[in-house]
């Protein structure tokens, strides 16, 4: 009987150790694409929205929608997606009425974290001061 669960306990464990796939992670091949997004009205309700449904599609690896640009930055696995897809995903937002996306070359406008204690910008507040001479804020003064 001793023997029998001996043996019963060896099966299982070559099973499970067999059975087991370890799973190898593909390289993640990063790329970029700025998309200009014409037929947005307003922050909130649709570059937030188009900004929160691109960071949740498979292969998004980061989103950023700026409406002031109507410009969307996004960085993506091209093993995952393509800059065509993800033109035809935008496109594809609230029914496909709304929004058309193109690739463009132009790069929204974006600060960095010495620039905005500098400028004193705050997220409801994307200004520069006229006196700062910063270069992110060359083209964006008040």
């Amino acid at each position: 009987m001793k023997t029998k669960k001996i043996l019963f306990a060896i099966a299982i464990a070559c099973f499970v150790l067999t059975g087991c796939k370890t799973e190898s992670k593909k390289e993640i091949k990063k790329e970029t694409i700025a998309l200009a997004i014409s037929g947005m009205t307003c922050e909130i309700g649709c570059a937030k929205t188009i900004q929160s449904k691109l960071s949740k599609k498979e292969g998004v690896i980061d989103a950023k929608v700026i409406f002031t640009d109507s410009i969307a930055n996004i960085q993506f696995d091209a093993n995952t997606t393509s800059k065509k897809d993800l033109i035809a995903f935008v496109d594809g937002i609230a029914g496909g009425e709304m929004y058309k996306a193109s690739e463009t070359s132009k790069k929204a406008h974006t600060c960095s974290a010495e620039c905005k204690d500098k400028c004193e910008m705050k997220e409801s507040k994307m200004t520069c001061k006229e006196d700062c001479t910063m270069a992110c804020c060359k083209d964006k003064k008040a």
